[in-house]
């Protein structure tokens, strides 16, 4: 991977009103396509180049310019449950696609990097993921849905 490029990339969405860029490489070196991922947001500021049938990722994190305001961070409040707060204001999608299954629903077991959600914001989607491990006790918000940077979308039962 070359970094310049990666690093003008990373210039062009800091440049740019857009909140992030996904670009898929097809015919790498190891035959594998390369996807990467570029975001502005709080919570999702990170490009990663992962071979698309990659087990692991790699992620390589943008280094911000200036000590950004804290994003909301994900809370375990007295009821013992982790909150996951918007990281932006969109619109919430619980499925990948209209007609599909949901990410997660209440009940639902899950692990730390499991997408929960999509935010949508100027066309781009963006996926959420957990940061814990647990079961989801609480789904907040309505499918396509409006949101607010913070506002609670899932509450989840730590393992």
């Amino acid at each position: 991977m070359d970094l310049d490029w990666l690093k003008g990339l990373i210039e062009l969405v800091e440049d740019s009103g857009v909140d992030g860029l996904d670009v898929e490489l097809v015919g790498s070196d190891t035959g594998d396509p390369t996807r990467v991922r570029i975001r502005k947001s709080p919570r999702i500021a990170a490009a990663a180049a992962v071979p698309a049938a990659a087990v692991g990722s790699v992620e390589v994190a943008q280094a911000p310019a200036a000590a950004p305001a804290a994003p909301p961070a994900e809370a375990a409040p007295a009821s013992g449950l982790f909150e996951v707060l918007s990281p932006m204001v969109g619109t919430f999608y619980r499925a990948p696609a209209a007609g599909a299954d949901p990410f997660v629903s209440v009940g639902d077991r899950v692990e730390a990097g499991q997408t929960l959600c999509i935010l949508e914001a100027m066309k781009l989607m963006n996926e959420l993921q957990s940061d814990v491990a647990g079961v989801v006790r609480e789904i907040a918000v309505e499918n396509a849905e409006p949101v607010e940077y913070g506002a609670l979308l899932f509450r989840i039962e730590p393992d």
